[in-house]
């Protein structure tokens, strides 16, 4: 057997788990630009205005702001809380998750070097009936600068915050 070990100062660390979470969510879009079967495109909305993205200071500001999108969340505690460092330059590979910022009306690039916390939750009521379904929230101390919506299946999706149309019948 054999044993590795190495010593990585922790802000390279964190860089290298954001950037990998960056370059998942970007090829994400890339293979599903155009959503999950039977529902719509990532951009066309169930007409819900986005919520206010300031003065989210706590949890239950966060979960007031998802419920302002149209979800409703398995658990109000979050799944998962994590530190993020948007990477001060970005390449190509960050296009599409750029744009899918940008259609919601959050722009990552004035953030770029800074650190964000991304909060994870589980949504009850996504449109398809999916389960394990997560709401992702990126704060720059009590602004929310951006998120998204996806499944974590091998054949998921990535889309937006606002919760999407139902499907046609």
């Amino acid at each position: 057997m054999l044993i590795v070990t190495a010593k990585v100062p922790r802000r390279k660390l964190a860089f290298g788990v954001a950037a990998a979470a960056l370059v998942c969510c970007a090829c994400l879009v890339t293979a599903l630009g155009a959503g999950p079967a039977g529902l719509p495109a990532a951009r066309e909305t169930s007409g819900a205005a986005q919520p206010d993205p300031k003065g989210v200071r706590s949890n239950a500001d966060r979960v007031a702001y998802l419920e302002g999108c149209g979800w409703q969340l398995v658990d109000e505690k979050p799944a998962a809380t994590e530190e993020l460092l948007i990477p001060q330059e970005m390449d190509d590979s960050y296009d599409d998750y750029l744009e899918l910022q940008r259609s919601q009306g959050f722009d990552l690039t004035k953030y770029a070097g800074k650190r964000v916390k991304r909060y994870s939750y589980e949504i009850a009521n996504y449109p398809t009936g999916e389960t394990g379904v997560i709401a992702n929230l990126l704060l720059y101390k009590n602004t929310v600068v951006g998120g998204e919506v996806l499944s974590p299946r091998l054949d998921g999706f990535l889309h937006g915050l606002i919760l999407p149309q139902e499907p046609a019948a």
